[in-house]
């Protein structure tokens, strides 16, 4: 049987697709080509990061205060700097930021209204 073996990309609709584009390439480094795509190759994931794949009951508040019916989730290398980042680019700051054994996250609104978690994983592991 074949198996899914880690998360091919995120797709979705915005208004101006160019714009969202440089904005995330301005405020947050995102490396985009010429088609306005970004890739992230094979070793840019930090030693104890991962891919998660997590459907949300319909009525879950955690994508709040966005109205859309998703949420992205970026890995960063420095959660306090990229906050400070999308901040400066005119993005919402969402709640405050928190640590958990597997890492620190905050959370933002994007110029579209998308909520946007950043993750910042742990040096370390709890089983390390």
């Amino acid at each position: 049987m074949a198996k899914v073996l880690g998360l091919g990309g995120i797709f979705f609709k915005c208004q101006d697709p160019r714009a969202l584009t440089d904005w995330y390439a301005k405020w947050l480094n995102i490396p985009v080509d010429e088609q306005g795509y970004v890739s992230l190759m094979p070793g840019t994931m930090p030693a104890n990061g991962f891919s998660v794949w997590g459907p949300f009951k319909r009525d879950t508040q955690y994508f709040q205060p966005s109205s859309k019916a998703f949420m992205m989730n970026l890995v960063v290398d420095d959660l306090e700097q990229a906050l400070q980042q999308v901040a400066a680019g005119g993005a919402e700051l969402c709640g405050n930021p928190e640590t958990h054994e597997y890492g620190q996250f905050g959370w933002f609104i994007d110029p579209e209204g998308n909520k946007v978690e950043l993750w910042q994983p742990p040096a370390t592991t709890a089983t390390q």
